[in-house]
């Protein structure tokens, strides 16, 4: 019994990890990616991605749906309660629409591996809309006993989807905050990473400082800033982005970080990047130090 019950969980999860490597699906995944990246959300796209709140919006968006939903199959099966249910149904089709709208923005700046699983996920999702949808609307016309079983088989639909998204989030840390192991593999105290000649004037220059890479940026002032240099978003090098007007932008997906103190100013990032004190010595030896190290 043992056995068996752990090839089926192996099976399960084989499963679920060979949807990152379905390559068929590049062929939808390419088109949606340019159209969520073409539309005209301005400033909204960086409140769609979280970045007022430090992390992605979507998890926080889709608790409404999904508790209306789980609400109303509680009440499908308390005798009297059929108005209610159908209007929790409604009001769970409605607050889909901009939980699925930020998901679709997040989605849209993850990697392919990453993106293939996310339009799985989004396929079920619009199935349990679908279903909601339609039961909502065979309630309002006396077929309840339809409309509960669409809500029901909605229900399904949505917990998949949902299983998906923690899959996506957790197995493939879509949305995680790459720069959080930073301060752990990194010992406490002052570090050499360099002499002041070996940074020219407005250039990045990547670093070492034991498992952890730096960016070092030295201002024609002569201040030096130093970042952790893998993006805070999806890991990208920093040290081949754009440097100007005091931050830095990251080559994949264009979240922009403040040098002066890490803090991201763009998304799709929505944590900072570590920032490293600095300190010079007289011989012109450049150290730098992560106060929350160790």
């Amino acid at each position: 019994m043992k056995e068996t019950a752990a090839r089926a969980e192996a099976s399960f999860l084989t499963s679920l990890d060979a949807l990152s490597r379905l390559e068929k699906l590049d062929a939808v995944i390419n088109p949606a990616q340019r159209a969520v990246r073409g539309l005209p959300l301005g400033r909204l796209r960086d409140v769609l991605h979280g970045l007022p709140i430090g992390h992605p919006l979507h998890p926080v968006l889709v608790q409404i749906p999904m508790g209306a939903w789980l609400s109303a199959a509680v009440l499908d099966v308390v005798p009297g309660a059929g108005r209610n249910a159908r209007l929790l149904v409604g009001l769970g089709v409605l607050s889909a629409a901009p939980a699925a709208l930020a998901g679709w923005v997040d989605w849209a700046e993850q990697h392919e591996d990453q993106m293939r699983t996310g339009l799985v996920h989004a396929a079920s999702v619009a199935a349990a809309i679908g279903l909601y949808a339609g039961s909502w609307v065979h309630r309002g016309r006396g077929r309840t006993a339809l409309g509960k079983a669409l809500g029901f088989a909605g229900l399904c639909a949505a917990g998949t989807g949902g299983m998906l998204g923690g899959h996506l989030a957790f197995r493939q840390a879509a949305g995680a905050n790459k720069a959080e192991p930073v301060p752990h593999l990194l010992e406490e105290g002052w570090h050499p990473v360099g002499r002041v000649e070996d940074f020219p004037v407005g250039e990045a220059v990547r670093r070492e400082l034991g498992e952890v890479p730096l960016l070092v940026i030295r201002e024609p002032g002569g201040r030096i800033h130093v970042l952790a240099e893998r993006c805070s978003h999806l890991s990208g090098p920093l040290s081949d982005g754009k440097i100007a007007d005091g931050c830095v932008e990251c080559p994949w997906h264009g979240s922009i970080f403040r040098l002066s103190d890490g803090a991201n100013i763009r998304g799709p990032a929505t944590a900072p990047q570590p920032s490293f004190q600095v300190r010079l010595d007289d011989d012109g030896t450049v150290h730098v130090r992560l106060p929350s190290a160790g």
